[in-house]
């Protein structure tokens, strides 16, 4: 038990009182911590964060507001692991329990997480040999799942990298199949106009100057950072009203239209908790906010999460693109080595990108109930993969999609700005 309350002696006390009613147990010489409650693993939690290895979808204050803002409402349970040797944090393993006819073991926030992984501390891979987790990971369900509020019925893990920072994912150790899409990263360089010539031809570039020119007549083009939370809030609505008109016309589900997901961005857009995480900007033509994107910042790395654009005249000049070469060239002067594109399979990654990452799932039954719903899993994630894979069937899949929503509307799409 001394292994188990490490690092929580300056807790507040209904911290350290949760704390005492974290479910233990041994795995090896790995001591296994269980919390239900995010703040009583946040001391470990964040040193592994400011220590370790992890992406900044594991940051505790982007799944403490997604828990917040969307697990709440939708009635998961939190189910934190915490794995220590010799006192000291190897590991955090932020997961939760969905609830429903059949209950769900899955990463806090799995769905808004482009990257889904355990937080590591730098010598885990020293410590922990690669073929040694499967017998943690085993160790941990039974954990959870001795534990009344947190049984379930099956596993589901989406979205995971085969890295965690410089480290393999232990996560691998488990019986993995492939996500439908992939994800891409560029290195930067130190140089943008380096960078550009290395990344674009000289076609290409009199092409996106001629654009840029274009806008230019529109009104003056600015690259801009929001401040303030008045206009940090009015920039936000702004991308989600583009977002909400880009679903309809693409057809698309609309992600801010479920509970929480819209005030989950109001939360850590406008937060001080999450400043130094989040980067919003825009690309400003005259009184236009021609395009908007919400990013993240995090070690040597920019993600780029959420784009959207004005669908009104300015569409037809590209300023989405222009705005990614903005956000290119703000990156390289804030010194970050990489560009992440993260998750989604564009055409226009390509062609920035030098790197695609395979992202992996896993799906496995705990009881019977859970068999056919893991078994559906599969042969779904399967099906998806082979559609986004045939170009014939994507392309047809996203004429499909696009017709119907233009019905919906009652006429015609308007063309859509190209990322090139």
């Amino acid at each position: 038990m001394g292994q188990a309350n490490f690092g929580h002696a300056r807790a507040p006390l209904h911290a350290q009182a949760r704390e005492r009613a974290a479910a233990v147990t041994q795995s090896g010489a790995i001591a296994l911590t269980l919390h239900q409650d995010l703040a009583a693993a946040e001391r470990d939690w964040r040193h592994l964060e400011a220590k370790g290895d992890c992406t900044p979808f594991q940051a505790f204050d982007w799944l403490a507001a997604w828990q917040r803002n969307i697990g709440a409402l939708e009635h998961l349970t939190p189910a934190i692991v915490i794995g220590r040797r010799a006192g000291q944090p190897l590991f955090v393993l932020p997961l939760a329990v969905e609830r429903g006819v059949v209950r769900r073991l899955k990463f806090l926030g799995q769905a808004l997480g482009d990257y889904n992984a355990p937080l590591l501390a730098r010598d885990f891979s020293r410590i922990v040999a690669r073929d040694a987790f499967a017998g943690v990971w085993r160790d941990i369900l039974r954990l959870i799942q001795e534990t009344p509020a947190l049984r379930h019925d099956m596993v589901v893990l989406e979205k995971m990298p085969k890295s965690v920072g410089t480290q393999h994912n232990p996560m691998l150790a488990l019986d993995m199949h492939l996500n439908p899409s992939g994800a891409y990263e560029t290195a930067l360089g130190e140089n943008w106009e380096t960078f550009y010539a290395a990344k674009r031809s000289s076609a290409t570039r009199r092409r996106d100057r001629t654009k840029v020119k274009r806008l230019g007549e529109m009104g003056e083009v600015r690259f801009a950072d929001p401040q303030g939370n008045d206009e940090i809030a009015r920039t936000l609505e702004t991308l989600i009203a583009q977002k909400e008109k880009s679903f309809a016309r693409m057809g698309v589900p609309n992600m801010f239209a479920r509970p929480g997901h819209a005030a989950f961005f109001r939360d850590i857009a406008t937060s001080e908790r999450t400043r130094s995480l989040v980067h919003l900007s825009r690309l400003d033509v005259g009184d236009t906010w021609a395009a908007i994107n919400l990013g993240l910042t995090f070690g040597d790395c920019y993600y780029h999460v959420l784009a959207s654009y004005d669908d009104g005249e300015v569409s037809r000049f590209g300023p989405g693109a222009a705005h990614l070469r903005e956000l290119l060239q703000y990156a390289i002067r804030r010194g970050c080595k990489r560009f992440d594109f993260t998750i989604g399979d564009e055409p226009y990654k390509r062609d920035w990108c030098e790197t695609e990452q395979q992202l992996v799932d896993h799906s496995a039954a705990v009881t019977l109930r859970g068999e056919p719903a893991a078994a559906l899993a599969l042969a779904w994630r399967r099906a998806k993969r082979a559609i986004k894979h045939s170009a014939p069937l994507w392309n047809a899949v996203v004429r499909v999609r696009s017709t119907v929503a233009s019905l919906r509307k009652g006429k015609p799409e308007k063309p859509r700005e190209q990322a090139d």
